[in-house]
């Protein structure tokens, strides 16, 4: 099965950042257009992640992320790791010299065929294995 895109972690920390007005809004496209079309996912690393900045740094009530978990993270979590995954994201690691995170992202988005990984924190349009790296904050 493949999907269009691939959201990492920061699109949804910038949901609760009320410090970057414009961020937020695209970051709020971006996730209703994929829940809206079902053709966007996740990994469970980006739910993993997101719940710790939210419940951590931020300090985002515990409700408030319970009901991001249920309604938002989980409806586009598709990915989950295995053997291959990890396989993949070590030599995607050596290969281009990316951090073991950030590679596990793109594993992801690559395993499901995704066209586009939006990120900040990758090199924007950068193609790896037919996925291209897109700032949306650019």
């Amino acid at each position: 099965m493949s999907v269009e895109s691939f959201l990492d972690t920061n699109i949804f920390v910038y949901l609760f950042d009320e410090t970057a007005p414009s961020k937020r809004e695209r970051s709020e496209r971006l996730i209703q257009r994929a829940l809206k079309r079902h053709n966007g996912c996740i990994s469970f690393q980006v739910v993993q992640e997101t719940l710790n900045v939210l419940t951590g740094k931020l300090k985002v009530p515990p409700e408030t992320v319970r009901q991001l978990l249920n309604r938002i993270l989980m409806p586009l979590c598709r990915v989950f790791p295995t053997r291959v995954l990890y396989q993949s994201a070590l030599d995607l690691q050596a290969r281009y010299r990316i951090g073991f995170y950030d590679s596990l992202i793109v594993a992801a988005a690559i395993e499901m065929g995704c066209r586009t990984l939006y990120s900040e924190d990758l090199q924007h349009g950068q193609q790896i294995s037919g996925v291209v790296i897109t700032n949306p904050f650019r």
